[in-house]
């Protein structure tokens, strides 16, 4: 049976961010969210590098993704394009991973988004507490 997309969407990877993860641009900021976490499931770091904007892309290397994380699963709670400006958008999402043996964590963020030049890009993420 083929293997569901990491990012949780009901397609097959080769249907879903893997189109994204070859080059072809995200139609939709949430469309990039869920590529860019698929990336981290499968270590993707120069797709990770790609689709970050250039004013807050850090400097990673192939080695800085942990190994030993096992991401879980991903909820996208809210997706908006910015009512005054149409080449920003948010996304806010649920993603659930362990490290090692370690129980299960929740990174609950709001993330910006920018288009470029037709592209859509991470630019940054607001960390939200549990209610």
């Amino acid at each position: 049976m083929p293997q569901g997309c990491p990012c949780g969407s009901k397609y097959r990877y080769t249907e879903c961010c893997k189109p994204l993860h070859d080059g072809a641009p995200a139609a939709t900021a949430e469309a990039l969210m869920r590529s860019r976490y698929s990336a981290y499931a499968l270590c993707l770091v120069p797709y990770l590098l790609d689709s970050w904007h250039r004013s807050t892309r850090p400097a990673l290397g192939l080695d800085d993704l942990d190994p030993a994380t096992r991401w879980l699963g991903l909820r996208i709670v809210d997706h908006a394009i910015d009512a005054g400006d149409p080449e920003a958008a948010t996304v806010e999402f649920i993603a659930r991973f362990r490290v090692g043996g370690g129980s299960a964590r929740r990174l609950h963020e709001r993330s910006r988004f920018r288009r470029v030049d037709g592209r859509w890009q991470y630019l940054d993420g607001e960390i939200l507490k549990p209610a």
